[in-house]
């Protein structure tokens, strides 16, 4: 009697993303993640989040403005701020005098949550079409260089990390511009002259 030979199963494949990308947030950065996949970031523990959309935040990479680590998940850019920032950023944009104007610029601070890009290094498979990438990835200890409003007799300067007003002014300015390049479809309108 002939003995049957059973074909061999592949083990099932695990989701790239999964519990490699909540470790290496954890070990490596000790950032805290939560839920998945895909894996979450939580916000307003160890930084908080600026977000604007990718147009105006490619605008704004280009400027000499100095930022933390940037994402890009679908058409948002996501840059990294220090912790408390988000609480901020109204009063900011008052004292800016971009108050009342649709900029399309928030923050997520506390209790909020972002899409952990795959960690920096080779990726492990291709990346699902709009799945969060790091432009500016962060590294370990980078939350003491988080964008900040400086604190009571301090100005902000290389010591302390990039200013959180210029980056606002900044992110302001060039959400605005992206806003009345997409109303205009890209097409320049010519000046009035009377």
């Amino acid at each position: 009697m002939a003995a049957t030979v059973l074909p061999t199963v592949p083990p099932p494949r695990v989701a790239p993303e999964g519990d490699a990308y909540a470790a290496w947030y954890g070990r490596v950065l000790g950032w805290t993640v939560t839920g998945g996949p895909p894996a979450q970031l939580v916000t307003g523990i160890g930084f908080d989040v600026l977000e604007l959309p990718s147009d105006a935040g490619t605008a704004l990479l280009r400027r000499p403005v100095a930022t933390g680590p940037v994402a890009l998940m679908g058409r948002r850019m996501r840059f990294l701020v220090a912790p408390g920032s988000a609480e901020e950023l109204d009063g900011l944009l008052d004292w800016l005098e971009w108050g009342g104007v649709a900029l399309d610029l928030t923050a997520l601070g506390a209790g909020g949550r972002i899409t952990a890009p795959a960690p920096p290094g080779p990726p492990p498979g291709e990346s699902p079409r709009g799945a969060a990438v790091w432009l500016r990835p962060p590294e370990q200890g980078c939350e003491a260089l988080l964008p900040a409003l400086p604190g009571p007799g301090r100005a902000a300067g290389p010591a302390r990390g990039p200013d959180l007003v210029r980056l606002v002014a900044a992110a302001a300015t060039e959400c605005h511009r992206a806003r009345l390049a997409r109303r205009t479809n890209g097409v320049r309108q010519p000046l009035a002259f009377s």
